[in-house]
């Protein structure tokens, strides 16, 4: 193998774990975004579906769109390594 199909195949290693990275946090990232948005968990949320302050509301919606953009985020990273790896060779 000469050095662009060893740099190629680290690169598909690499994106691959970021891939099981993203997959992986998707649970209990999503068991962290419930905890902090619910009262009903021990260590008390913000309680977003009976509040009415705007801070709190604007909280709500910023941990629950956070969960989104960080996996996409991470999704988005190995596709970029795969695709600079398919262009550039």
């Amino acid at each position: 193998m000469n050095n662009k199909a060893q740099a190629s195949v680290l690169a598909f290693m690499i994106a691959i774990v970021v891939i099981i990275l993203a997959i992986s946090l998707a649970f209990p990232l999503n068991q962290m975004t419930t905890n902090a948005m619910n009262e009903t968990s021990e260590i008390g949320g913000m309680n977003c579906t009976a509040t009415t302050d705007d801070f709190v509301k604007a909280g709500c919606w910023v941990v629950d769109l956070g969960q989104g953009y960080f996996i996409g985020g991470l999704l988005a990273i190995a596709g970029l390594i795969i695709g600079a790896r398919l262009i550039i060779q």
